[in-house]
């Protein structure tokens, strides 16, 4: 059986909390659940890491601003773990091409990333937390959920990612106006902090 709907559902996740696919693949595969986890992903350090970054994400994607912040951070760290992903599970399974899996788990990550990091922009336009730890929670046990399923039924769970990428990046396109007016005030902000920085800075 092709490895391409998990390597897009994983690519999907990755998107969103990379840190979390890791470790629960990497957990299926060191308890005997699946055999279609590659051994780098079930190493020790592997999943102490991933373990320890997760905990991490966990506080800092439910803190408004915060979580922008590490979302642009992991602009890179997203997508480029997708491929990784991809490419050790067709790695595994022989039945598709490593580069053409890394490809097609890097852009799925990517877009899922661009959706994630979209939406929070505009949900910080709200000045209120609790939306943010709400948002969080659902996409920590999305991903979970998703991935979990994945691993037993391949096909559905990739067409729910797709379905659901598909509508985050119908929702994000309603929200751009919003997400205009977050980027407009952090840039605002950022004049200000430097003005005061200029104002406070004793002369020469």
């Amino acid at each position: 059986m092709s490895v391409l709907p998990l390597v897009f559902t994983s690519g999907w996740a990755s998107g969103i909390n990379a840190y979390a696919v890791v470790l629960l693949l990497g957990v299926f595969g060191a308890t005997g659940l699946t055999d279609d986890v590659p051994e780098a992903m079930q190493r020790p350090e592997v999943l102490v890491t991933a373990g320890v970054l997760f905990l991490i994400e966990a506080v800092a994607d439910k803190i408004p601003y915060l979580d922008s912040a590490w979302d642009s951070v992991h602009t890179v760290i997203r997508p480029v773990a997708g491929a990784w992903v991809g490419a050790l599970l067709a790695g595994q399974s022989g039945s598709m091409n490593d580069v053409v899996a890394g490809l097609v788990g890097g852009s799925t990550a990517l877009a899922s990333h661009t959706v994630k990091t979209g939406t929070r922009m505009a949900i910080n336009t709200s000045p209120e937390p609790f939306s943010n730890v709400i948002v969080s929670l659902a996409e920590d046990l999305g991903v979970g959920g998703i991935v979990t399923f994945a691993m037993f039924h391949p096909q559905a769970a990739a067409i729910i990612a797709a379905v659901l990428l598909v509508a985050g990046l119908t929702v994000l396109i309603f929200l751009i106006s919003r997400i205009r007016r977050y980027l407009r005030r952090r840039a605002q902000r950022r004049e200000e902090r430097r003005l005061v920085s200029r104002v406070d800075r004793p002369p020469d």
